[in-house]
């Protein structure tokens, strides 16, 4: 289930895919034309700074141009459903995100259904969340948020950029891991929620490391504790909520590409190639590792179990939670 991968074993994993047999005429003639890289939420936002890195080295390797096409709204399922629609011939790809395990599991209807309709291609990154406090809260490490939280009965508030966001859902997999307890308060989008984080309106949250950098470098919020499996180099004072508070608990927003289900096989396997050659570059390691962002890469078949691994994991904490949204 785990993705992760040492950038040694993502040049290894590009020497062997390298060395395969050469491809099919049909990915070979692929592409002839520009590629639409489908980002489905707003510019400028953590996601969309990582697919745009990988779409400027993707657009030199292939030598047609990759267009980042920003396409947002409804915590990315309008996205998603113009990518499940679209041709598959590989011009449309979707920049997922762990978006596309979440709302299976809080949407009734939706217009698309991810298993069925996407084709996975690989893992991209990882970004880590960190838990920020806005300063008036006394706690200065995990310990004494627990304890202040669960104080507090309650009444602490925490922003998210949207109901049923991984902000929302890694805050309340926390709260709920820890045995304490706070009030939601979603707003449409990670820079509401922040502005209102650093007035004091909100006392935590738990959002994106690359989103929350500035913030914390200018002191303006404290940070406890990051969500990841280790230490963010960008902020190695700041320990793990694994190591400080609950022993084994990760929590990233993920990302990776996938397109229509039904592109050719060796147009996949071509793009699987290329992404993880661009991962592999130290252009790209050097943009991702200052956004705080953790490369990733892996087979098309291990990113789709991937995203079935995680929906299911997902499924079991917005049931528990009893979060359900309104069809988009």
């Amino acid at each position: 289930m785990v993705l992760r991968t040492a950038w040694a074993a993502v040049v290894a994993a590009c020497m062997v895919l390298a060395a395969v047999a050469p491809a099919p005429a049909l990915a070979a003639d692929w592409p002839q034309r520009p590629v639409t890289l489908v980002v489905p939420f707003p510019p400028g936002g953590p996601t969309d700074l990582v697919a745009r890195v990988l779409a400027r080295q993707l657009t030199e390797q292939i030598g047609q141009t990759i267009v980042v096409e920003n396409r947002g709204g409804a915590n990315g399922n309008i996205g998603m459903q113009h990518v499940a629609q679209a041709a598959a011939d590989g011009y449309t790809l979707l920049y997922n995100t762990s978006s596309i395990a979440l709302s299976p599991n809080l949407y009734a209807r939706l217009g698309f259904d991810p298993q069925r309709d996407f084709q996975a291609v690989t893992s991209t990154a990882v970004i880590p969340l960190v838990l920020l406090v806005h300063p008036s809260v006394p706690a200065k490490d995990m310990s004494s948020f627990i304890a202040y939280a669960k104080a507090q009965g309650g009444k602490l508030s925490y922003a998210s950029a949207s109901t049923g966001n991984v902000t929302h859902l890694g805050a309340l997999m926390l709260l709920r891991a820890v045995g304490a307890q706070a009030m939601h308060v979603p707003y449409r989008g990670s820079a509401p929620a922040m502005t209102d984080l650093v007035g004091g309106q909100v006392q935590f949250m738990t959002n994106t490391l690359n989103d929350s950098l500035a913030f914390i470098r200018d002191g303006k919020l404290r940070a406890l504790a990051v969500t990841g499996s280790t230490r963010s180099p960008l902020l190695p004072e700041v320990p793990t909520v694994a190591e400080t508070a609950v022993p084994g608990f990760e929590v990233g927003a993920w990302q990776g590409i996938v397109v229509p289900k039904g592109t050719p096989p060796d147009i996949v396997a071509r793009l699987n190639r290329e992404v993880l050659k661009a991962l592999g570059t130290e252009a790209v390691r050097k943009q991702l590792t200052a956004q705080g962002a953790q490369a990733l890469g892996s087979t098309p078949q291990a990113y789709q179990r991937y995203i079935a691994d995680e929906t299911r994991r997902w499924g079991e904490v917005i049931r528990e939670a009893g979060v359900k949204l309104d069809s988009p």
